[in-house]
C-alpha cells in the first residue's frame, strides 16, 4: 500500500516534508518526496498529516494484569519464591485484554511487558506488538525473552517482610540476586567441563540457572527496577560485577545523580510520573526527570508502567516531560527510537526506514498534546485503527 502526501517524521535522519511511504509484506518497502512517488499502487491520501513511527513503551505489564479484573486477571507476581528467572511473560499475558486495543488506538504499537517487582528476580520480559489479530500472542512476539526482570528497593521488602524466605532488607535483596547469578556461573562452568571432558558428569538440570545463562552471556538484557539513587547504584554495581547488559527501570531519583549516570553510560526507562507518590521511594518523583537525564547525556526513554498509568497516555507523559523542560524532539525520541535502541530492537521498530516494520501513525495535531488522537494507526503494514 502507498501512503502519500504525508509529513514524515522518521526519528532517524531528516524529516520528509510532503512525502510518500510504501508498505509491502508488513515492512517499509520505500519512502521519499512526492516528486518521486511510485505509481500503480493502492493509495491512501494522508492529506498533509504528520506521520510518526509507532510509539514504543519499553516497560509495561500489558496483559499481565487485566483491565477490570482483580485476582482472576492478575498474573503479575509469583510471590511464592523470591527468585523466579524461569517464569516467562508470554505464558501469563492475555492478548485479548482490551488494553491492547486501547494501546494500538493511541499509536502505541510495541511494548515490553512482563512480571512485576515483588521478587528480586521476577522472570522474563517479552517485547511484543499490540495488535494480535488471531488472539495468539506467539504471532505478536518481537523478542522473548528481551530481558530478565530484577527488582531492588521497597517492593521485595514489602512483599517478603512477613514470610520465612525473605528478603527483608536491601542487603538481602542484592544477595539473593548475586547468589542466583553465581550459581548460574558455576552451572555454566560445569556444563563446559562436561562437554570438554567425557569423564566429567554434567550438572543436574537447573531451570533457574538455564534462564540466567543468556543474561550472563550478554545475549539478554537485565532490567533492574530501581527508584532510589542508592538502589540505582546497587544495580550498577551488580551489572559491573557480572558484566551484564543492564537497564534501569524507573530511575525516579535519576535526575539527582544524572552526571554520574551519564559517566557510567547507564540507560534509563523513566517513569511513571503521571501518578501519586504512593510510597517513600517516590518522594522525588517528577516529570522533569527524563529531560534532566537527556540533557546530561543519559540515554532515556519514557514509560507508563501500565497499568500504573494506562498505556494510551504514553504520548501524554512525553508531553508532560516537555512541559517540565525536556526538548520536544527528545521527548518524541523517548517514545520511539530511544526505547527501541535501549531494548536492542531498533533493527525492527522505533523509526521509519526502508526494511523496518511498517508501524506508524498519522496525526493532524501535535501527538504530545492532551487533545491529540491519531487519524490512523498502521501496524505490520495493516490499518489497525482509523478515527471515525
Amino acid at each position: 500500500m502507498l501512503f502519500i502526501n504525508a509529513n514524515i517524521h522518521t526519528m532517524e535522519g531528516t524529516p520528509i516534508g510532503g512525502g510518500w511511504l510504501q508498505t509491502k509484506g508488513g515492512v517499509i518497502a520505500g519512502m521519499g518526496p512526492m516528486a518521486d512517488v511510485p505509481s500503480g499502487e493502492k493509495t491512501y491520501d494522508c492529506c498533509g498529516a504528520d506521520m510518526y513511527p509507532g510509539f514504543m513503551d519499553a516497560h509495561t505489564h500489558l496483559g499481565m494484569m487485566e483491565d477490570g479484573l482483580t485476582f482472576e486477571g492478575d498474573d503479575l507476581n509469583e510471590d511464592t519464591d523470591p527468585t523466579t528467572p524461569q517464569l516467562r511473560a508470554i505464558d501469563g499475558l492475555n492478548p485479548l485484554d482490551r488494553d491492547f486495543q486501547e494501546a494500538a488506538a493511541a499509536g502505541v504499537t510495541t511494548v515490553v511487558t512482563g512480571p512485576g517487582s515483588a521478587n528480586p528476580i521476577g522472570g522474563q520480559m517479552a517485547a511484543i506488538k499490540t495488535c494480535c489479530p488471531d488472539g495468539c500472542i506467539d504471532d505478536s512476539i518481537l523478542k522473548a525473552p528481551v530481558a530478565i526482570k530484577m527488582a531492588l528497593g521497597e517492593n521485595p521488602k514489602d512483599v517478603y517482610h512477613d514470610k520465612d524466605t525473605g528478603p527483608v532488607t536491601r542487603m538481602a535483596t542484592a544477595a539473593f540476586i548475586r547468589e542466583e547469578l553465581l550459581k548460574a556461573q558455576r552451572y555454566e562452568k560445569e556444563l563446559h567441563r562436561s562437554e570438554e571432558d567425557e569423564d566429567a558428569e554434567p550438572p543436574e538440570f537447573d531451570m533457574k540457572a538455564e534462564a540466567l545463562l543468556p543474561a550472563l552471556r550478554g545475549e539478554t538484557e537485565v532490567h533492574f527496577h530501581a527508584h532510589r539513587a542508592d538502589d540505582i547504584f546497587t544495580a550498577i554495581r551488580i551489572g559491573k560485577e557480572f558484566h551484564l547488559d543492564y537497564v534501569i527501570i524507573h530511575g525516579t531519583e535519576g535526575h539527582l545523580i544524572a552526571p554520574r549516570l551519564a559517566k557510567e553510560h547507564v540507560r534509563v526507562l523513566s517513569g511513571p510520573f503521571l501518578a501519586d507518590r504512593s510510597k517513600p521511594e517516590l518522594r522525588s518523583q517528577t516529570p522533569a526527570c527524563p529531560g534532566i537525564l537527556a540533557k546530561a547525556g543519559v540515554q532515556v526513554a519514557i514509560i507508563t508502567d501500565h497499568s500504573v498509568i494506562p498505556i494510551q497516555y504514553l504520548p501524554l507523559c512525553a508531553g508532560l516531560a516537555v512541559r517540565e523542560g525536556m526538548e520536544r524532539e527528545a521527548a518524541l525520541r523517548a517514545i520511539t527510537i530511544e526505547p527501541a535502541r535501549i531494548c536492542r530492537l531498533d533493527n525492527r521498530v522505533g523509526s521509519l526506514r526502508q526494511g523496518k516494520d511498517a508501524d506508524f501513525s498519522l496525526f493532524d495535531c501535535d501527538p504530545l498534546s492532551s487533545y491529540s488522537k491519531p487519524l490512523l494507526v498502521v501496524e505490520n503494514g495493516s490499518i489497525v485503527y482509523e478515527r471515525g
